[in-house]
């Protein structure tokens, strides 16, 4: 008798990222359901609304009543999410300055280039 497989576990950032893509994809606001036949039915429907609250408590998508459920919108990209990320990690430390010289110094010379790029442009777009 033959085993059957099951399905490969997925980590809670990939499946994050996952319903983002699809959420993107959409032509217009997306209920969980078309989120979760988008994403193939190995995906339970209860995964996906968990999925989509932890997003929403992360401010990386809206939602919206529609009838008696949500339609779901992303409200970033994935570089978004990741500064929120970042921004989340930054504000829970006590040493801001210490974290914050300690990841510029950790970039390397193509990334601290690119950061002060976009320091001073941030800096020129303030003093307009």
């Amino acid at each position: 008798m033959a085993e059957r497989q099951r399905p490969r576990r997925r980590g809670q950032g990939e499946l994050e990222a996952l319903v983002l893509s699809a959420l993107r994809d959409a032509d217009a606001p997306a209920t969980a359901g078309w989120v979760q036949e988008r994403l193939g039915q190995d995906l339970a429907y209860t995964t996906v609304i968990t999925i989509l609250t932890r997003l929403l408590a992360k401010g990386a998508v809206t939602r919206e009543r529609a009838g008696r459920s949500f339609v779901w919108t992303p409200a970033s990209d994935h570089a978004g999410l990741a500064a929120h990320k970042m921004r989340r990690v930054l504000d829970a430390e006590s040493d801001r300055e210490a974290v914050l010289a300690s990841f510029v110094t950790g970039l390397g010379p193509d990334d601290e280039r690119l950061l002060r790029e976009l320091l001073g442009q941030s800096r020129s777009e303030r003093e307009d």
